[in-house]
Parts: C-alpha cells; structure tokens; sequence
C-alpha cells in the first residue's frame, strides 16, 4: 500500500510508454498548414515585428481572435521563423505532452498510479489530443496551461491555504490564450474546495474563495488594461450562432469523445458505491471521503466534459467542437481511470476487458484523426502557381487566404488579400456594394490581380466568382490543380489578370 521507489519507477516508466505512443500518433499526421495554423503563425510574425521594429500591423488581430495575439502566437511565430511549420506543430506536441504527464500526475493525488495510468493512457489517443498534438493552433498551450492550474490546486491540497493562489495566474493566462477556457475556471475553483476538505475542513471553503477571488481579480485587470474585450465579446461571449442543430453536435460529441465520457460515468458510479481503491484488507482500515465528496467530485469532473458541447449547441456550431471537446474529457478522464481499475477488477482479473477497451479508444481516435488532419487540401502545388504572381502592390481574392499569406508573407501581407465571406466594394461609378453584389462588380472591373478558389471554404460565394469570371475579358485561367482531402476530391482554380 505505501509508496516505494520501485513501484514509482515502474509508473513512471509506463507512462513514458504511453507519451511514446502519443507522440508516434501525432507526428504521423502530415498535410500542409491548416487555414486556422496559417493565420496564427502570419499574425503572429506580424506581431513580433510591430513589438521589435514598430512595423504596423496589417490588421486589428485583437479585435477578432478568440485568444490574445500577443501570446502564443508571438511564441508560435518565433519557434517558426527558427524551425518551420514543423517547429510550430512540435511546440504543440511538447504541450500536450505535458498536458498527459499533469493529468497522470493529479489523477494519481486523487486516486493511485493505476488509476493515473489508465486515464492518461485513454486521454493519449484520443482524436483531440492526437490532432492538437500536431496543430499550431493555441489549443495546445490553453489546454496545457489549464491541466497545470489543475494540477497546482490538486498538488497545494495539504498545503497552506494561499498557496492555492499560485493556481490564479495560471488559470487566467489560459484564458489569455483562449478565451474559451473561461468556462473550465468554476471546475478548477471547486476542485480547490473537494481536494481541501478532507485536510482542511472548514478553512477549504477559505481556499476556495481565495481562488476564485484571485482569478477573479486577475481577469478583470487583464480585460481592462488591454484592448482585448472587443476580441472575447466578438469570439466568446457574444459569438453569432450558426445553424448546426442540438442532435448533429450531440451525435458528433458522442462520436468524438462518447467512449471515454461513458467509462469516466462508470467510474464515477463505482466510486460513489464504492471509494476503497487499494486492494489490500489494510486498505479497510483507512479513512477514506464521504459518499457525498465522491459523489461531488464525479459529477463535477464528468460534469465538465458537457461543458463544451452544451455550449455549442447553445451557439449552433460544429467549429472547433472537436477540440473542445478534449478541454472536456482532461477532467472526465481521471473517472475514466477509476472506470478502467474496476473494468478490469481486482488483482488484474480481467484485463482483457481494460485492452479492449483502450483498443476501441485507439483505433477511433487514430481513425478520427487521419479524417480530420485530412479535411483541408495539400497547398503545396497552389502556393508554387501563386508564388510567381504575388508582391507588395497587388489586390488577391482567395478562398483561404490565410495559407498564401502565411507561406508568402516575404512577397505579401494579409490587408492585400480579400476572402469569400463578407465583401464591401465601391465601383468605379461610385456605386456601394456588399455581399454577393460587391464580388461581381469588383471582378467586372477587374479590381483583383489573382483569385484563388477552393470550392470548399465555401462553394456559394465560389461559384459566384467562378460565374463572374466566365467569358469575362480581365482575367484567363492560369491554373486547375487537382487534390484529394477526406471528403473526396476537389480542384483549385486560380485566375490572374490579363489587362
């Protein structure tokens, strides 16, 4: 029952092999740089040059991100401009890394090494973390970042009581790095009270608002004293709703995390019945939490895996739901490995139900990933076509033009680029446009030296271009370039101007 050396090494050596497996499931992952990937890293090459050489910056990044411009992607632009995209997904890989070392590590405070073990060996292949393992996007670090608060709240358990602050901060620069986070602060401030109480008492409650008071206290100085709250109302709290129904994200939140959600609610029942998690008759002898602490601490931890979709079905979204979704299972999964202990049963009973279940878990998140890492076309091919015909001067429409910029942005900058989204154009009359309007007037006189189309991003506004420029005398096809991604195949077509 007591912790010795040996027993420590033989953990540690296990979850290595599970950070091996991790990382070989994310670094077989390969395609070029997602849309989302580009705009970070080109923003945050902007920004790097408007902090060291007062460069202005092409636009309002703030205004509109769903995460501080000045913080990962100002460190994912430095790792890039040294190693490359790779540099950048790498970055990602070593925080979700240490995002499964911390899971093991508070998942052990709270229950055993086995239980650690089984929830970060579920939590590791997983689609989420496999796909932000190898995805410069600021997923990595936000998720990182709050699995670290989690663990100082879990770690100071015994602790004095304001030790507990040195969660605050770390808490809220995850929410720097992505607003969303915000909605896993009430999860992390009520950890604080049911880790406290069995060896604080009272004085846990103390804790408890002690961190919510210097959370609290931090967000609102951050929000305040910088320009961001523009950037959190626009992304977060006042985000426009889509059309994606409750059911389609509720089938696709199953499919996405389903499996570890469900073992993390067995758990949690078998915790609740039973909270014995040692196997020897000493155990008995123990003082061990209340049905009510167990119960409190299962629904808040299973509790939070909800979070995200209930939040998207609030907002009528698919975007980013996959990844959210792993925000949600970080704390689901250590239920999910008190699930597996009593899966396989005392003294290794039946182990083979623990393996099938890891396996079901790998093969959906190994199978899940490849579609997802697939979803966008190679631009390799486009970016060599378009490369030529790019410099300072020019005026491009694109249907992700963030990619052309991110891998040309020593020939061009994004204020010279124009998406398939929303357009506002005054012709040479003087007449104003907008929305469709605004693109055929603008391609009629001829106002874009390049177009590049996709037929995917998004394929009304594409075809309305395409039409725009059939038989039209400014512009000849330069370019038809064929790709496959995971929905089938699809063409690039790129258009530049004749006169």
């Amino acid at each position: 029952m007591a912790t010795g050396r040996r027993r420590a090494w033989v953990s540690r050596a296990v979850l290595l092999c599970v950070l091996l497996v991790q990382a070989v499931l994310s670094l077989r992952l390969a395609n070029t740089a997602f849309q989302d990937e580009a705009l970070y890293l080109a923003a945050g090459h902007a920004e790097l040059a408007h902090l060291l050489h007062g460069t202005p910056l092409p636009v309002d990044y703030a205004a509109y991100f769903s995460g501080s411009p000045q913080l990962y992607p100002v460190l994912a632009a430095a790792v890039d401009g040294r190693f490359g995209l790779t540099g950048a997904r790498l970055l990602s890989l070593a925080f979700m890394l240490g995002t499964t070392a911390l899971l093991y590590s508070f998942t052990r405070r709270l229950f055993n090494e086995r239980a650690a073990l089984a929830g970060a060996s579920l939590f590791a292949v997983v689609q989420s973390t496999v796909v932000m393992g190898y995805f410069a996007t600021y997923d990595a670090p936000a998720v990182f970042l709050l699995a670290l608060a989690t663990w100082i709240v879990v770690r100071t358990d015994r602790a004095p009581v304001a030790a507990v602050l040195l969660a605050a901060p770390v808490a809220v620069l995850a929410v720097g790095v992505k607003y969303a986070s915000g909605l896993y602060l009430p999860t992390i401030v009520v950890l604080a009270l049911l880790t406290g109480r069995p060896h604080k008492g009272g004085r846990a409650f103390l804790r408890m608002l002690l961190l919510a008071l210097g959370i609290a206290g931090l967000l609102a100085a951050g929000l305040y004293t910088t320009d961001l709250l523009a950037g959190v109302r626009q992304t977060t709290t006042a985000r426009s709703h889509g059309t994606d129904s409750a059911v389609f994200l509720l089938q696709r939140s199953a499919q996405w995390g389903g499996l570890m959600f469900l073992t993390a609610v067995g758990g949690a029942l078998s915790y609740v019945r039973r909270s014995r998690m040692n196997e020897s008759p000493l155990a008995q002898r123990l003082g061990n939490p209340g049905r009510r602490r167990r119960a409190l601490l299962g629904l808040v931890l299973c509790g939070t895996a909800l979070l995200a979709p209930a939040y998207q079905m609030h907002l009528g979204t698919v975007v980013s739901l996959f990844k959210h979704v792993g925000f949600g299972l970080l704390f689901a999964a250590p239920m999910a490995g008190v699930g597996v202990t009593r899966l396989i049963g005392a003294h290794f009973r039946y182990p083979q139900l623990g393996i099938m279940l890891w396996t079901a878990t790998l093969c959906l998140g190994i199978s899940q990933a490849d579609w997802r890492y697939g979803v966008w076309p190679d631009s390799s091919k486009m970016i060599k076509v378009v490369g030529p015909h790019v410099d300072r001067k020019g005026h491009y429409l694109a249907s992700t033009p963030e990619v052309p910029v991110y891998y040309l942005r020593d020939r061009t900058s994004q204020r010279q680029w124009q998406g398939v989204f929303a357009m506002e154009y005054t012709d040479r009359k003087g007449t104003y446009h907008s929305g469709d309007a605004a693109y055929r007037s603008a391609l009629r006189d001829g106002e874009f030296d390049l177009i590049v189309l996709d037929g995917l991003t998004n394929p009304r506004v594409d075809a309305v271009v395409a039409g725009a420029v059939r038989g039209n005398p400014h512009y000849r096809l330069l370019a038809d370039l064929p790709f496959r991604n995971s929905s089938g195949t699809g063409h690039y077509r790129v258009w530049t101007r004749t006169s």
